[in-house]
């Protein structure tokens, strides 16, 4: 029996065209989302635009998908834009590009480019444009007919703005405007792109740099709420979406062991502020009970505020359940001069919610005001990663003579 939930997705709006084309898209649904509904007592939550929560850069990749309490980088803006008023680059681009299903495809991928501005002391500007691709779709009736093509294509543009409010603390606000043009156009009706706009609020602690007996330290610390937005709908008819809502926080540590090595170590906790699924029950026929359809329209009736609130605590199976829904990841990165970097990371999510379980490596290079990173992943599950054995690159430039000295 068909999902009505899954097959109600935009993209099989309509299912005449190109085969191998639709396995993939299939394929790519299943990997894009946090994962699908199950026949068992799982109960993995779905949202929309699900491309807001993949690691856009390779230096987070490389650290096991991290970022709200590293040092500070170009890429900032996806994980915790209030670290850039701790930048000690006054400007700076970022341009990162991620193959997506690549041992299947080669057109799908993730693009992203950030642009960065200290202001001053106090305050930074930051922009950034995520681009979604799933390549191009053949449309036809027949076999023999001349195919239509379709690009569907998602993407985010940021704004963001940080401001120090002490020597080591400070804040920031993010404005999103999010597009998602995945409905396939049909015979009768045109597809129309859905949109939305979303927000993030961050904050970010560096501690100054502190002696202890064999070496230096210094303390980082990280909290993010991401994506707080309205729903999101393609049609009237359809199923409104959650936008993938996000609480992140994580804290980090430097071992400064002399004047040209440093070994940073992270950790980060994620939790989607989207309510839970709730636990469905049917009756002899297979169909839903009154009491589950009346759960479902409970479910899918709340507005993005009172599912931020209600996600802490409404799992159907109490407390157990809701911290299963908490992902984290382990990180550590070694900086050699300033020059070189080498990273390791392991991610790790529940079994009921998901099961993406990975290890990460990554390498990064510094020439002048020139960064270069790339990373790596490797699943250690039996669930594979959209993104294993895919190469992710960075690429940063460093721009202006203007420099922030930060102890």
């Amino acid at each position: 029996m068909k999902n009505s939930s899954f097959y109600n997705y935009p993209i099989f709006a309509n299912l005449n065209f190109n085969m191998k084309k639709l396995f993939l898209f299939v394929l790519a649904v299943f990997c894009l989302s946090q994962s699908v509904f199950s026949q068992d007592d799982r109960r993995p939550i779905t949202t929309g635009v699900p491309i807001l929560l993949i690691a856009a850069d390779a230096r987070a990749s490389g650290m096991g998908d991290m970022g709200v309490a590293t040092r500070v980088d170009a890429f900032s803006q996806q994980w915790n834009a209030a670290k850039y008023a701790f930048s000690e680059t006054k400007t700076g681009v970022g341009l990162s590009y991620t193959p997506y299903l690549r041992e299947l495809v080669n057109d799908i991928n993730l693009a992203n480019l950030v642009y960065f501005n200290r202001l001053n002391e106090r305050s930074a500007f930051a922009g950034s444009i995520r681009y979604f691709s799933l390549g191009e779709v053949e449309l036809r009736e027949t076999a023999d007919q001349v195919p239509r093509i379709a690009s569907p294509n998602e993407f985010a543009i940021d704004l963001s703005y940080s401001l120090r409010l002490s020597e080591q603390f400070s804040m920031a606000v993010t404005g999103r405007f999010i597009n998602s043009q995945l409905r396939i156009p049909t015979g009768i009706a045109e597809a129309n792109a859905a949109s939305s706009f979303g927000a993030d609020i961050s904050m970010f602690y560096r501690s100054e740099e502190k002696f202890y007996k064999d070496f230096n330290g210094r303390w980082r610390g990280g909290l993010a709420i991401s994506n707080i937005g309205p729903k999101i709908k393609y049609d009237d008819a359809g199923q409104e979406n959650f936008l993938p809502t996000n609480f992140k926080a994580g804290a980090g540590f430097d071992f400064i062991l002399d004047a040209s090595n440093t070994i940073g170590v992270h950790l980060e906790f994620n939790k989607l502020l989207v309510p839970t699924p709730p636990a469905f029950q049917t009756d002899d026929n297979g169909n839903l009970t009154p009491e589950s359809r009346q759960a479902f329209l409970d479910y899918t009736s709340q507005n993005e505020f009172e599912g931020i609130f209600s996600s802490w605590g409404d799992a159907p199976d109490g407390f157990s359940e809701e911290l299963s829904e908490i992902t984290w990841a382990l990180g550590a990165e070694y900086w050699f001069e300033d020059s070189f970097a080498a990273r390791l990371g392991y991610f790790n999510e529940s079994e009921e919610k998901g099961f993406r379980q990975f290890v990460t490596m990554g390498l990064g290079f510094k020439f002048n005001a020139i960064n270069i990173d790339a990373s790596y992943l490797f699943s250690t599950t039996t669930v594979q990663n959209p993104l294993e054995g895919t190469l992710r690159f960075g690429l940063t430039f460093n721009i202006g003579d203007n420099t922030y000295i930060e102890y």
